[in-house]
């Protein structure tokens, strides 16, 4: 079967597989069939990743993780369409994971599959489709580059496939869930006892809205700070003893995500601030990267994304974002990618790896 057709047979097999986060078993066993089935001998699993090396592994030259995802969200209730019928008409493949990321997965794996063998590339090459990146669960890539790093495999630089038109995004923020609560003292509101636990709320709130640290980020500016949840009081007449709140905090490179929670519990006078996870990082990969140089040679023009992926957990790795498709058809009822995207992707990320300079 030749490589226009196997790809797009392989989306298909993956379109009609369910495989939501941490449900990925039944896709993770196709693709782990499927690279061994195309000439991938060095192919492993761990949970629901697979990855798969370069047929020979040069020390001397870094190493280059070829990445994308296989597991989705669920169907929105929109769809018009079955989710998991991969239905072609015309250049349009429908189906729940097409756009987000199959595309981008299928043709990361023909350009690994086209250079696996070349000992000429200027980097050894891991592809690795991963599993949880949808919910940045502990079983995907959280699991996946400490083993890489076990084995002295650590990426110097990774190629993360998602939806960007192809496009290179050289940064995305953090991000940090703040559950905030505020005390007070109850009292009858008649005769204006207590300690208003809402007013309280209302004055760290405006100081969290206020927010200015001393640094801002060259390439993602300032943090952002949003109160998008309150829950306070339990009658009219009641002075209300506890209020609580969730913040929405979008993180830059300035500051480490747990520099930025200290930071705003200095802001606050009332309320305590608990970070639901710390993990989800801002990534920033330098434009003089050779990834970055590379795109950029090819006439592509680097942008700041404003979704995650899981370069959000490669802390520290220079992580460049591109891949087929429009991130704005992604998590959207009746999905689809065009295959004219797929071939444009495989052509585009083989010319990327093959003109790396370091």
């Amino acid at each position: 079967m030749n490589g226009d057709r196997r790809h797009i047979a392989l989306l298909k097999r993956l379109i009609a597989t369910r495989s939501f986060s941490r449900e990925e078993d039944s896709t993770a066993y196709i693709w782990h069939e499927w690279l061994k089935e195309q000439g991938a001998e060095k192919t492993e699993r761990l949970h629901n990743n697979v990855f798969a090396f370069s047929s020979s592994f040069d020390r001397a030259k870094p190493i280059l993780m070829l990445n994308s995802h296989h597991d989705t969200v669920r169907p929105a209730g929109s769809y018009t369409r079955d989710p998991f019928s991969p239905d072609v008409e015309g250049n349009r493949l429908y189906g729940l994971g097409s756009n987000d990321a199959g595309g981008s997965g299928v043709a990361l794996a023909e350009a690994f599959l086209s250079l696996k063998d070349d000992k000429d590339l200027p980097v050894n090459l891991i592809f690795a489709i991963t599993a949880a990146e949808e919910v940045m669960g502990e079983l995907g890539m959280r699991a996946m580059l400490p083993y890489l790093e076990s084995r002295g495999l650590t990426p110097d630089m990774v190629l993360v496939g998602e939806p960007t038109g192809m496009q290179p995004a050289i940064a995305e923020r953090g991000l940090l869930v703040l559950d905030c609560e505020t005390k007070g003292k109850s009292g009858h509101a008649a005769r204006n006892e207590g300690i208003n636990a809402l007013y309280r709320a209302m004055e760290d709130i405006n100081a969290l809205r206020e927010f200015s640290p001393e640094k801002t980020s060259e390439v993602l500016g300032p943090i952002k700070v949003s109160v998008t949840m309150m829950e306070c009081g339990t009658q009219h007449n009641v002075v209300p003893d506890r209020c609580r709140f969730v913040a929405d905090v979008r993180t830059t490179d300035a500051y480490s995500n747990e520099e930025t929670v200290e930071l705003l519990r200095g802001c606050v006078k009332w309320s305590t601030l608990t970070p639901r996870s710390t993990r989800v990082h801002a990534s920033v990969i330098d434009t003089g990267h050779p990834l970055v140089a590379s795109a950029i040679a090819l006439g592509k023009t680097p942008f700041v994304s404003q979704t995650t992926s899981d370069m959000a957990l490669m802390h520290g790795i220079p992580s460049l974002k591109m891949g087929p498709g429009d991130s704005a058809r992604s998590h959207t009822a009746d999905e689809y990618i065009l295959l004219s995207e797929i071939s444009e992707a495989i052509d585009t990320y083989i010319s990327l790896i093959r003109s790396l300079r370091f």
